[in-house]
């Protein structure tokens, strides 16, 4: 049975969005997603930017200062990644200054991909990277733990072939 409609504003109101609330799109042309940072909490930007850049060799992509929230908008990557990044986001207060090192509640907190295990590993043990533990070879690849400056927990890791993130990663 048709609605009817006293108010012709509110038809063509209704009608556009009957139109558009039952249009779905079809599965291909669905929006691509994607993690874009992840957010690091940190004591000091510039001792950050150092670790990153000079002990794990990543890159600065970003350091803007914002005025209006006295603030900087920091953001660094692996070199020749063009994957998810990390945003050094300095603790403001008391409670993230509690989860500076300690983000994950002493857990793996990030895993940094490589097609170089043992090539990586020897550069990060030259520039005085502490691992935590030693590497070893597991049924998805070769892994060994890390600290950052602060004591968060990273995995170095290299997936074998076979496994589903290895061509997501390299």
């Amino acid at each position: 049975m048709p609605l009817k409609f006293k108010n012709i504003a509110f038809y063509f109101t209704y009608q556009n969005c009957y139109s558009i609330c039952t249009t779905y799109p079809k599965e291909d042309s669905l929006m691509k997603q994607s993690i874009v940072h992840i957010a690091l909490v940190v004591d000091d930007y510039d001792e950050a930017i150092h670790f990153y850049t000079q002990k794990l060799d990543f890159t600065l992509i970003e350091d803007t200062y914002q005025p209006e929230q006295d603030k900087r908008w920091v953001v660094v990557s692996p070199k020749n990644s063009n994957g998810t990044t990390i945003l050094l986001a300095k603790a403001s207060n008391s409670i993230q200054k509690d989860f500076v090192g300690n983000q994950s509640g002493g857990r793996v907190f990030l895993f940094l991909g490589t097609d170089d295990f043992h090539g990586d590993y020897q550069r990060l043990l030259s520039k005085g990277i502490e691992f935590v533990r030693d590497p070893k070879v597991a049924d998805y690849g070769t892994v060994a733990v890390f600290k950052d400056l602060y004591g968060n927990l990273w995995d170095l890791i290299q997936f074998n072939n076979e496994h589903p993130m290895h061509s997501r990663l390299i």
